[in-house]
């Protein structure tokens, strides 16, 4: 009955591609902006589904793997939006999808038919990529991931008496009396005594997406709001002072510099024995595997502190969209609802190594994670489960906002503010409103 189902499911998955595959015929050529993976061999299979289709349709595909060292994806997609020329489609982080919808094409139609394939899409990836009721990109696979806690088990049980793996087991429910202490207050007392054991979280306080996803997470446990849902700015609140509170009382046990560091930075100090523990999705465990292996052997991924709203994860989706002034949009939405298919999703769930997280719900029952070693179960607790709430920095504010808080990496210097730029908690709180008010302005 499954063999009948998946083949059934596949001649389905064929014809409402048809359409699409006929109009990629005419269009002869395709250029593709994807972002540069950071797990090593990741692009790879990619770089293969793509050229696979392409050989198939008669399509002259060009791929481009675009790092995002030094921002130089979000420059690419600021460039081509605005010279109106580049790829046919494009690879979007988090808020830059919904951030530049006036220049991309509708692919209402693509999700149509994938949502009628897989049902429904997680919230926080619909949050972004659906605007004003109609979707503006495709949430991928590629890409898309969460940043929980990825902590030496050794480290934590001989430094703080925290039993990573026996609190988050590989296979098994949580241990609910270590999970009900696993709060943001127990989490301060476990920084200041690695940082005094010589091992202090790495915890970036830039203006780096791995910063912003990490605070935002934060925030978001507290309740803390900067902008809600109506564009209303609502960051001078007691949620938003206990945050600050907190960061005053535990950044002091991070590394000095983090205030410079970059995406790689808390990755490095990780890898190299220097950290006990990090907030990263599992590219940290795979480049560790590869070039540190009594480290990786030692790395556990579970989920986050709890905070009063809840225990938050911030996700991080990836989108790919297709300009609205590409010249084939039939062949771009051909081969984006080929990528989505789930042989195509499996294929670089794998090639990651567990980095990424589908976006659809049925596609996250792969084995990928449980499979992963070593340790054994090291990424068993990477998707979310249970009481874990995946939600995205900046929430819940408009997209014309959202956007530039988690460009600018507001919530995080507001937090430098009064650990570092030697204002009271009320002057950055009042600094941020101004910030706010330009955001609005633009």
């Amino acid at each position: 009955m499954a063999a009948t189902r998946r083949r059934v499911m596949q001649g389905a998955a064929a014809a409402l591609a048809a359409p699409f595959v006929r109009g990629a015929h005419a269009a002869g050529s395709l250029s593709v902006g994807f972002w540069d993976h950071w797990v090593p061999g990741a692009n790879g299979p990619l770089e293969k589904l793509c050229r696979e289709w392409a050989e198939k349709q008669k399509i002259d595909i060009k791929i481009d793997f675009i790092t995002s060292n030094g921002d130089k994806d979000l420059l690419t997609v600021a460039a081509e939006a605005q010279a109106k020329t580049g790829h046919d489609i494009m690879s979007f982080t988090a808020w830059y999808a919904p951030g530049n919808a006036a220049s991309l094409e509708p692919v209402d139609d693509v999700m149509a038919e994938l949502l009628a394939q897989y049902g429904k899409v997680n919230a926080g990836a619909e949050y972004l990529g659906k605007q004003d009721g109609h979707w503006v990109a495709v949430p991928t696979s590629y890409g898309s991931t969460l940043s929980p806690p990825c902590g030496r088990i050794d480290l934590l049980k001989q430094i703080v008496g925290l039993d990573i793996a026996k609190m988050y087991p590989a296979g098994a429910p949580p241990d609910k009396e270590l999970t009900d202490k696993w709060t943001w207050e127990f989490f301060t007392e476990a920084a200041q005594k690695c940082h005094k054991a010589g091992y202090p979280f790495g915890m970036p306080m830039s203006t780096t997406s791995d910063a912003v996803q990490w605070t935002g997470a934060l925030y978001n446990s507290y309740g803390a709001q900067l902008v809600d849902a109506k564009g209303e700015i609502t960051v001078n609140s007691d949620a938003v002072r206990t945050v600050l509170e907190w960061f005053k009382r535990t950044v002091p046990y991070f590394p000095e510099s983090v205030f410079a560091w970059d995406d790689a930075s808390n990755n490095k100090a990780l890898i190299s024995g220097q950290s006990a523990l990090i907030f990263n999705a599992p590219s940290a465990w795979a480049v560790a595997k590869r070039d540190a292996p009594k480290v990786a052997e030692q790395l556990w991924t579970f989920p986050a502190p709890k905070g009063p709203q809840g225990r938050h994860i911030s996700g991080r989706y990836r989108y790919w969209g297709i300009w609205n002034f590409s010249q084939n949009k039939a062949a771009a939405k051909a081969l984006l609802f080929h990528l989505s298919q789930r042989e195509a999703v499996e294929t670089m769930l794998r090639a990651a190594q567990g980095f990424d997280v589908p976006p659809f719900d049925a596609l996250s029952n792969f084995n990928v994670w449980a499979e992963a070693e070593p340790p054994k179960g090291t990424l068993y607790n990477f998707p979310p489960r249970g009481e874990v709430i995946v939600s995205v920095a900046g929430y819940p504010a408009p997209a014309r906002i959202g956007v530039q808080m988690y460009s600018q990496g507001i919530m995080c210097k507001m937090a430098a503010q009064c650990t570092q730029g030697g204002k009271s908690i009320d002057q950055a709180i009042a600094w941020a409103e101004s910030e706010l008010e330009g955001y609005m302005r633009t």
